[in-house]
């Protein structure tokens, strides 16, 4: 299917990644580890560097599966029958799963080895840059909203359904900005995170409801994260 804008490409997108996380058990299995992987970055002793270490494996891990399945998918729409050179490509791709997971491992031994060898308070630093929580917390909002649509069985992920998740990214957006600066800033913040709402509900694209449900998914979960490194670290 040939998409007809930029945003349907985009959603056609995303329904491929919702597709491997209904049918695929290891899909299951790596995004829930890619979860506790970026709360312990969240919580441990990882320096820049690090994060984007584990970003870029977890990124890759994820990205493995999906052509894995979509080869899989290929593979399956040509034969149902055992073949030799089908069975070649399933398990080649199923191979590049297995490096990438590897290679995974690896470098999250070698981030929190350290760490959770000498697992007590010394191990947390007071000066963790909050800023490196953004990210985070960005992708977990992200990932929150399309797995709230997918389980309501709303196949348009950027426009629609509930919640909204323009308006989530907003005020998560805005809570960042309330945890690391003061002032003004976490004003205009917040008025713009209403703007982003007030315009999806103008534009009929969302009803006020999904709007509310977006922005206290978006602010519970990036208070979440900053409150475990007030917590930790406070």
């Amino acid at each position: 299917m040939r998409s007809r804008n930029l945003l349907e490409s985009f959603n056609f997108a995303i329904q491929g990644v919702v597709h491997t996380l209904r049918t695929q058990r290891n899909m299951k299995i790596h995004g829930l580890t890619g979860i506790l992987v970026m709360i312990f970055a969240a919580v441990l002793n990882v320096s820049r560097m690090e994060l984007i270490a584990l970003f870029l494996v977890v990124g890759l891990v994820i990205t493995a599966e999906l052509f894995n399945t979509s080869i899989e998918a290929v593979v399956n729409l040509v034969t149902k029958d055992y073949h030799p050179i089908a069975a070649v490509a399933k398990n080649v791709a199923a191979g590049a799963v297995l490096v990438a997971a590897v290679v995974a491992v690896f470098v999250g031994y070698l981030v929190f080895i350290d760490e959770l060898a000498a697992l007590d308070g010394a191990i947390l630093r007071s000066d963790f840059p909050p800023r490196y929580l953004v990210p985070v917390a960005l992708a977990a909002i992200t990932a929150t909203i399309i797995a709230i649509k997918a389980a309501g069985g709303h196949e348009e992920y950027l426009r629609g359904g509930m919640p909204s998740g323009h308006t989530a990214i907003a005020f998560g957006l805005a809570t960042a900005i309330w945890f690391t600066t003061q002032g003004v800033t976490t004003i205009l913040g917040f008025l713009i995170a209403i703007l982003v709402g007030q315009s999806r509900i103008e534009n009929q694209v969302h009803s006020f409801w999904e709007v509310v449900a977006g922005a206290l998914i978006g602010i519970a979960i990036t208070v979440f994260f900053f409150q475990i490194r007030i917590g930790v670290w406070g």
